[in-house]
């Protein structure tokens, strides 16, 4: 048993440690603008307040170069801003290479701007741009003869992970390898024909079409010289985009190489979209549910008026009023029933009306017949017009039956005659 325990907790371990080797989370680029490649060479003092001056000198070449990029204009034509302007709008500096000396400072920097803050300085309202539907990005690395995506870490992985979307027109949903990643988006899901499984993924990642990004690496050594073909492919079914290749002269050098053949690939799918080539592929689309045939269905025969309760309070000098209107109340078209709650001679009586109408019919009803009628909310009150009560109305006399035909007269029997020739 312990035995048994030991190699649970050394599967376990090496679980964790395989898990933790695979995929990098994207970073989350959506509210930021940002500008690369920014050279700086400065002097100073010291190390420290050299840096401090090609940060400084950064910001202003990095807003200078990412307004001229938003509106195509030359850099020279481009506004300055004030260290202290600049200082409110820079989200974070990224180095992508340095170089410090005593008093020297030598970097190539990434300026990333607050898209909210920056972008009444840009001139542009927040910086959003039109995009495509939500596309899976599947990273693919071929190398050594095996294909890759995100069963274990790679540079291409990375790469994509650090790349920055927000300023792509290509709205990404990229993996990052852990979970059930590896199991769902690998290379081998690319060569799957069946549409079921890739409706399935598509929907589980929240996506609406596919990207797949391949990169085929040769080395000429280890450590070595590589060249890199990178491929952009469209849809379940692989359609070609474009492809370019790159190179890189030593090992140190690929994620230099594997970062530009983003930005190339990003740039690739961008000019598909406006091109119109990334077209979805209708087999990614749910099939249609079954026609059913329902049974014919009668129409609706007219709805009945609603019955509702109303309190009649009846006013009156003695108890003819109440009988007489009681009398007026059980023989009204409508009332279903007039049930005496309160009997009050000489004074108010009250009586609950079932009516299948509404409020306005009852009380109309009762004025036709010769009363002062008064409603509101759900109460009727009544009086005579006068000292005496309205008469009860006489009903119609009934229509005589129908009169018989008469039948015709009976005709008498022939008298016979003699033959002729013989008397009669």
């Amino acid at each position: 048993m312990l035995i048994l325990a030991v190699a649970g907790i050394s599967v376990a371990v090496y679980a964790q440690l395989e898990s933790g080797n695979r995929g990098i989370l994207p970073i989350d680029s959506s509210g930021l603008l940002e500008v690369g490649g920014i050279h700086v060479d400065v002097e100073a003092k010291d190390s420290v307040a050299a840096r401090y001056a090609g940060w400084r000198i950064a910001q202003r070449e990095g807003f200078r170069k990412l307004y001229a990029e938003v509106h195509k204009v030359p850099l020279n034509k481009a506004p300055s801003l004030s260290d202290s302007t600049l200082d409110q709008i820079v989200s974070s500096i990224s180095v992508e290479r340095e170089e410090i000396g005593p008093n020297r400072y030598i970097a190539d920097l990434g300026i990333m701007f607050d898209r909210a803050r920056a972008a009444e300085y840009l001139g542009v309202a927040g910086g959003k741009i039109q995009r495509s539907v939500p596309m899976l990005l599947i990273p693919v690395t071929i190398t050594g003869g095996t294909a890759t995506s995100v069963e274990l870490r790679n540079a291409w992985q990375r790469a994509w992970a650090q790349y920055r979307t927000s300023d792509s027109a290509i709205d990404y949903v990229r993996i990052s390898g852990l979970g059930v990643d590896p199991i769902l988006v690998n290379a081998a899901q690319l060569t799957r024909p069946g549409r079921g499984w890739w409706r399935n993924i598509v929907d589980l990642y929240g996506a609406a079409d596919i990207l797949v990004a391949e990169v085929q690496l040769e080395r000429l050594y280890p450590g070595g010289p590589a060249r890199a073909r990178f491929i952009a492919r469209h849809g379940p079914d692989n359609q070609i985009v474009g492809g370019f290749t790159l190179t890189a002269k030593d090992s140190e050098s690929l994620p230099a190489m594997m970062a530009l053949g983003v930005k190339r690939m990003d740039q690739l799918f961008t000019t598909a979209l406006a091109a119109g080539q990334l077209q979805r592929d209708s087999s990614l689309n749910l099939p249609p549910p079954p026609v059913e045939i329902l049974p014919e269905v009668e129409a609706p025969k007219a709805v009945a008026t609603a019955t509702n309760a109303f309190q009649v309070q009846v006013s009156g000098r003695d108890v003819s009023a109440y009988n007489f209107a009681m009398a007026h109340l059980r023989t009204l078209a409508g009332v279903e029933s007039a049930s005496p709650q309160q009997i009050n001679a000489g004074g108010t009586s009250y009586v609950l009306v079932s009516y299948a109408g509404d409020l306005n019919a009852l009380a109309n009803a009762l004025r036709a017949r010769g009363w002062v009628v008064e409603a509101a909310g759900s109460v009727v009150r009544i009086k005579p017009s006068s000292d005496k009560p309205p008469p009860i109305p006489v009903p119609p006399p009934a229509a005589p039956p129908p009169a018989q035909p008469a039948k015709p007269a009976a005709t008498p029997p022939a008298t016979p005659q003699p033959p002729s020739g013989q008397p009669g």
